[in-house]
This record gives C-alpha cells, sequence and structure tokens, in this order.
C-alpha cells in the first residue's frame, strides 16, 4: 500500500489568511481549500472522471472522513443530514454523467429546505464539452434551477477560488446548494497553490440591515394586539435563533406554533408552545390562524401545507413578516410590516420594544383546542390497548423513552406526519425531514449524516415501508462504518398517505399503493446489521428501549395497522380554519 507523503503537512494551508505553496496539481489544491474550510466529512462515490481528485484524496485521508455511499443520492441526503444537525455545510463527491444526475433531487430538496451544501461533480476534458462524450452531462444548465450558485472549472488556477466562493454563497444569508463541476483536465493540471476565504462578493448581499423603523412599526402592532400569534418556521434554526424566540415570546406572552421545518426551534415543553402547523397539525395552532389579530411569522415562508387556501387565510389579522429572504416577503400573503432580516439581529431588536402582556383568554383558547384534539385523537391513537399497534403509539413511546432529547430523521408520508405531531423536541436542530419537495428515501442516508455530524447525540430514523426501499442500500454504508443509527420502519404495506387520500378524495379506489415488501429483517441481517420485527403491543417497549440501548446500528420493523389515518387534516382546497378530526363518509 502506498504511504502517505510527510511533505503534505508542508503545504497545508492556514485557513485565516492567503496562503502561497509549492505547485501542486488543481485536485490537490481542491482538497486543500477543503481543508482550509474546515471540511472533515466528505459523502460521496467515485468515478471516472473524478478520478483525479479521489487520487489527491488518498494523500489526505488522516485530515478528512470520506464516507463512500452506496448511492449518489444518498450522499447527498446524507451532506443534507449533516448540515441540518451541525449548521456547517455538507460536502458531496460525484462524477460526471450519471453520478451528477443522481444527485438532482438532493440538490433540489437542499434547495427549497434551505440546506447548505457543496457539491463537486467531476467533467470531461474541456476539449470534449459539447462532443457527447462518454458519461459527459451538461450539469450546469441542469441544476440553474436546483442551486444558489453553480459554476464549472475548466483551469486548475480558478479552483481555490471557485470553492472559497462556493461556501461563502452556501452558508449565508439563506442558505442553500452549490455546485462546482471541475474538468479533468483542470483536475490534472498543476498550479500554484493560495487561498483566502472569501467574505464578501460585490452583486451579493445575503446580510441585510434591519430597518429600524419597520420594527418600530411592528411593536405597535403587537403592542395593541389582543390575539398576538406567532408562527416559527426554519428561519430561526438557520439564524440561530431559538434563544432570542424564546425571550420575545416569553416578554410578549405570545403563543408560539411550529411549521414542519421549524420543529425543535422552540422548545415543546414551553407553556407558550402551542402546537404544529399545517395539513396534520395540531388542531388549535390551525384553527387559531383565523382567530387571532396579529399574525408573526418569523423566518417561514407560507407554504401552502400552512396556508391552506390562502383566499381564506387569516384575513381578520394584521401580518408582520419577518425573513432574511426579500422575495418571500408578500409573495403568498401580504405583510403589514415586513421586516427584511436575519432573525437572530431583528428579534432583540423587537423584544427591546414590545410591552408585556398576559393575553389569558387568548391562550386558554389553544387549551380548549388541545383537549378536544386529545379526547377525540391522541387518546384513541397514543394510548391505545386495543387492535394493531398504531404508528401514533410507536412514536408517543419513542418520545417517552427519549425524553425528546434525541435528533428524529424522518422520511415522507404518514408516518412524517405522525413524528412531527407526537415527538416533543427540546433541543434545537433535533428534526431533520424532507419539507418542501418531500422526498421519499430521504430518512436513511440522511440520518447517517446526521449521526457523524452529532456522534454524542441519539439519532432515531423513522421511515415508512415505501421510503425505506428507495435507499435502503445505504444499509451497506452504514454497516462499512458501523454508524450506531437507529431505524424503525413503521410498516403498514401500503404508500399510506396517498392510500389516506384515495381512500378520502378518490372514493376508496386504491390505485397502485398497496407494497408486497421483502423481509426487512433478513436484508438488514445480511448488511450485518441487528435486527427485529414486532407485531404485538407487548413487545413495543421492550424492543424500543434494546433499541436505543444497543451499542450500534439497529433495525427495527413495528407492523402497524394498514389502514390507519392521520388526523387532523385540513382537506386539499379547504381553509385552515376548516381541519377535520376524523374521516366521515
Amino acid at each position: 500500500m502506498k504511504k502517505f507523503t510527510n511533505s503534505v503537512e508542508l503545504i497545508l494551508p492556514n485557513p485565516e489568511a492567503t496562503t502561497q505553496q509549492a505547485e501542486v496539481s488543481g485536485s490537490e489544491a481542491l482538497i486543500l481549500s477543503l481543508l482550509a474550510e474546515g471540511v472533515e466529512t466528505i459523502f460521496g462515490y467515485p468515478g471516472g472522471a473524478i478520478m483525479p481528485i479521489y487520487d489527491a484524496l488518498y494523500n489526505y485521508a488522516y485530515r478528512v472522513k470520506h464516507v463512500l455511499v452506496r448511492h449518489e443520492q444518498g450522499a447527498i441526503h446524507a451532506a443534507q443530514g449533516f448540515a441540518r444537525v451541525t449548521g456547517k455545510v455538507g460536502v458531496v463527491f460525484a462524477t460526471s454523467g450519471p453520478g451528477a444526475t443522481n444527485l438532482i433531487t438532493g440538490i433540489a430538496d437542499a434547495m427549497i429546505d434551505s440546506t447548505p451544501v457543496v457539491c463537486i461533480t467531476g467533467q470531461v476534458a474541456s476539449h470534449l464539452l459539447g462532443t457527447d462524450a462518454f458519461q459527459e452531462i451538461d450539469i450546469m444548465n441542469i441544476t440553474v434551477p436546483v442551486t444558489k450558485w453553480n459554476i464549472q472549472v475548466t483551469r486548475a488556477e480558478d479552483i481555490p477560488k471557485a470553492i472559497s466562493k462556493a461556501f461563502y454563497i452556501a452558508k449565508s444569508g439563506r442558505p442553500g446548494p452549490v455546485l462546482i463541476d471541475i474538468t479533468k483536465d483542470a483536475q490534472f493540471a498543476k498550479t500554484t497553490f493560495s487561498y483566502q476565504t472569501c467574505e464578501s462578493i460585490r452583486t451579493y448581499h445575503p446580510y441585510p440591515q434591519v430597518d429600524i423603523s419597520k420594527v418600530d412599526d411592528a411593536a405597535l402592532l403587537i403592542n395593541a394586539a389582543k390575539k398576538p400569534y406567532i408562527l416559527a418556521g426554519q428561519g430561526v434554526l438557520l439564524g440561530d435563533a431559538t434563544d432570542e424566540l424564546v425571550a420575545f415570546a416569553e416578554k410578549g406572552n405570545i403563543p408560539v406554533a411550529s411549521t414542519l421545518l421549524g420543529l425543535s426551534g422552540f422548545p415543546h415543553d414551553h407553556p407558550l408552545y402551542v402546537g404544529y402547523l399545517g395539513m396534520h397539525g395540531n388542531y388549535g395552532p390551525n384553527k387559531n390562524t383565523n382567530e387571532c389579530d396579529l399574525l408573526i411569522a418569523i423566518g417561514m415562508r407560507f407554504d401552502d401545507r400552512v396556508t391552506g387556501d390562502v383566499n381564506k387565510y387569516a384575513k381578520q389579522a394584521k401580518v408582520i413578516h419577518i425573513e432574511i429572504d426579500k422575495a418571500e416577503i408578500n409573495k403568498i400573503i401580504k405583510a403589514e410590516v415586513g421586516i427584511h432580516a436575519n432573525v437572530k439581529e431583528a428579534l432583540p431588536l423587537l423584544t427591546e420594544r414590545i410591552e408585556s402582556h398576559e393575553h389569558k383568554s387568548w391562550i386558554a383558547s389553544f387549551e380548549e383546542y388541545k383537549k378536544e384534539e386529545y379526547q377525540k385523537i391522541i387518546r384513541k391513537n397514543c394510548l391505545n390497548t386495543d387492535g394493531e399497534i398504531k404508528m401514533a403509539e410507536v412514536i408517543f413511546l419513542l418520545n417517552e423513552l427519549t425524553n425528546g432529547d434525541a435528533i428524529i430523521v424522518t422520511d415522507v408520508g404518514q408516518h412524517q406526519m405522525v413524528t412531527s405531531r407526537y415527538f416533543g423536541y427540546k433541543n434545537p436542530r433535533t428534526n431533520v425531514t424532507s419539507g418542501g419537495l418531500g422526498t421519499m428515501g430521504f430518512a436513511l442516508p440522511a440520518s447517517m449524516g446526521a449521526k457523524l455530524g452529532a456522534p454524542e447525540k441519539q439519532v432515531v430514523a423513522v421511515i415508512g415501508d415505501g421510503g425505506f426501499q428507495m435507499t435502503l442500500q445505504e444499509l451497506g454504508t452504514i454497516s462499512q462504518y458501523k454508524i450506531p443509527v437507529k431505524i424503525i420502519v413503521l410498516n403498514n404495506e401500503f404508500l399510506g398517505m396517498v392510500r389516506q387520500w384515495q381512500q378520502m378524495f378518490f372514493e376508496g379506489r386504491y390505485s397502485f399503493t398497496e407494497m408486497c415488501n421483502p423481509d426487512f429483517v433478513k436484508i438488514s441481517e445480511a448488511y450485518g446489521i441487528k435486527a427485529k420485527k414486532i407485531v404485538d403491543r407487548a413487545d413495543l417497549k421492550g424492543t424500543l428501549k434494546q433499541l436505543l440501548e444497543f451499542d450500534g446500528p439497529y433495525f427495527l420493523e413495528v407492523k402497524v395497522e394498514k389502514e390507519e389515518n392521520v388526523f387532523p387534516m385540513i382537506p386539499t382546497g379547504a381553509a385552515v380554519s376548516d381541519m377535520v378530526l376524523e374521516y366521515k363518509k
């Protein structure tokens, strides 16, 4: 085996300053640039067009951990999971052609969910561009709509600057994905390495200055409100503003609800937390959206799953919208006051200006809705003792056993909605899910990245039987690197969310949604992963404890009720106030 060269350490750059060093290849310049940005983990899959970069990486394996995934989609989702729990930029390597196109779903997911990732793809040599060479694809034009920025590099000397700019763009302002495509000749060519971290770009202004007059206007509205209501989105987490949100809510005594991606941005055991917004959210938070007199939207974008019919959304309320992305203000819901700012800067200024109020009867109204939801939904689904195991009771028990102190990674579907409803997130950055794109197959690879990003935390992936089969090959990655994630598949042998819609809105015509599944336990064991399947309620709590206490990866399949539905629900096209608690034929 080739030994690491002693000269490597001599050319490591100082991340704090420009470095001029010996002549290196473009590939080595890339690795040195990533080290200068503090990169310690890379998710990737090698191939012909990126082989020189992998060869350069060989000499730096003692400085950076490369995780060999089983599919490029697994790499991008793992990088997303890593980025979501750490707040750092996730990094992905892939080759040209199908390697690059296999990243597209994850890049699009990262774009809509504001996740900072830098994808580095290999490309055919520059003289072959446009010739339909083997594994050539125009990844630049393909990724324009789903990246914050992309660039193709054809010269070795341009690689460090491209990396520096990519990291700055990916993590600044509203975060997002960036793609750098590097031709093979640029990877081989020699250059004198130098690196300067990017601190600004002339035409890009990611950190807006807070308009104090807007803050004053917002404070006047808050101080006059009788029924103020905070809708907290992922911007609170991305802006590292959870403490600021708590201080703001407590001073004004204002109830707080979270969007799907905003979950964990406000502690669920706080007395001002009233629940989860959206199509399958909590009853009170949705109903009271059309009862409040002031809606304070913080770091959220009024997704259609939150608003329902926008023509019937909060028409009685004035709206304050605090958002770092100016394009989101007034895009869907008209704001009385739009504050274009980072929430971490804007919230303390607003807190200084608001008055303390009690709002007793207003807060009590949420409690009344909560009691109704408990009687009709929660007691039946979470504390059930009859029939088949329900998804809700699995999550209810998981929350109890972890005390809400775990990172929960969910896929997309009924299990995602159930987990969002019944897990009590206490700490920031502990909810990892695919929100805007709704990508099935997200959870398993994302849980790998989350665990590598937060090795000290318990990481549990909750997945449906449909989504699990989209990326289950990543069990190989988990096994190879001994990543101790806990995997729970809630198996109802259906594409459950689609089936629920078919039952409710398509006259029960279950068109191609029933699943014929393999033996998941045998598959997991074939990868060397501890696995178990349960069908009896009596085994549930003990097995969940075993899963959480096991030293290593653990797969648990729970057979749940086949035709269980998730309620409450805002029917498609309905107003948030039209949320229903049960299905009526």
